[in-house]
């Protein structure tokens, strides 16, 4: 396993927004890059998870702003798919600019506003329930009753807080409608680093990044930030009680 000393202390203002990678570590055996202590606990869970018969693996886990970027853009042009809440493709040259921006941000976060972009959160999926011929799509179904990953989903659910993980997106629902990100089942975050970084990442932080790159609705966006920060970075579910009991180091290992 291959690593990278990362950064000590705090993260600065190209950590939070992906614009630097000293914060993380890559674990190259396992495909899997993220900050020390998360990947610690990661492979903590993933060994508590063998024992109970899953091959816990991470779909995807640290993303800088320039793949968030492309991701972003290739929406916002209608060159990717883009979704509504209930998973139906959308039609983007039907949609305004504000529209678009919406619709994105129900499945894709702002570039320079990604979790994935700490090195605390990862989507996982398990392995060993794939079904033959099939790729793995990231969708509710797959992890709801009946999915392939339902029985992970309720085993996470009763163990990953002990491990310092959380649900972000649980789509919250405010005055009778869902707001925020669309539920991700498979997407898990490191309580004890992620809520200081959710913490620091404000809006001007995020503007600057946004401002001197080249994303589409770039104009769009900036006029708007302050409500698209609130609605789609900070309305997230709290971390849980138990996972942000667990301290830094507790599950450190030589890795």
């Amino acid at each position: 396993m291959r690593l990278v000393q990362p950064l000590r202390g705090s993260l600065g203002e190209l950590e939070l927004t992906g614009r630097s990678r000293q914060h993380v570590v890559e674990a190259s055996d396992i495909g899997c890059t993220l900050q020390r202590d998360a990947l610690s606990a990661f492979l903590a869970l993933r060994e508590a998870a063998q024992a109970a018969g899953f091959d816990l693996r991470a779909a995807s886990s640290f993303r800088d702003f320039d793949r968030q970027l492309t991701i972003w853009n290739s929406k916002f042009r209608g060159e990717r798919p883009i979704l509504d809440r209930s998973g139906n493709q959308l039609d983007a040259a039907t949609l305004s600019l504000a529209e678009r921006v919406d619709a994105i941000l129900l499945w894709s976060a702002l570039p320079g506003a990604s979790r994935h972009h700490w090195g605390t959160d990862f989507d996982v999926f398990d392995a060993a329930a794939m079904p033959e011929r099939s790729r793995l799509r990231l969708v509710p179904e797959e992890y709801e009753i009946g999915g392939p990953f339902a029985p992970l989903t309720s085993w996470l659910d009763t163990h990953m807080h002990q491990f310092g993980f959380f649900r972000p997106y649980v789509a919250p629902v405010r005055g009778g409608e869902p707001s925020g990100v669309s539920p991700e089942p498979w997407h898990l975050s490191y309580a004890p680093l992620a809520t200081e970084c959710l913490n620091a990442l404000t809006p001007e932080i995020l503007s600057r990044a946004i401002a001197s790159s080249s994303m589409d609705g770039r104009e769009v966006v900036l006029a708007r930030i302050e409500e698209l920060h609130h609605r789609f970075v900070a309305d997230v579910a709290p971390a849980s009680a138990a996972s942000l009991a667990v301290k830094l180091g507790d599950h450190r290992r030589m890795v």
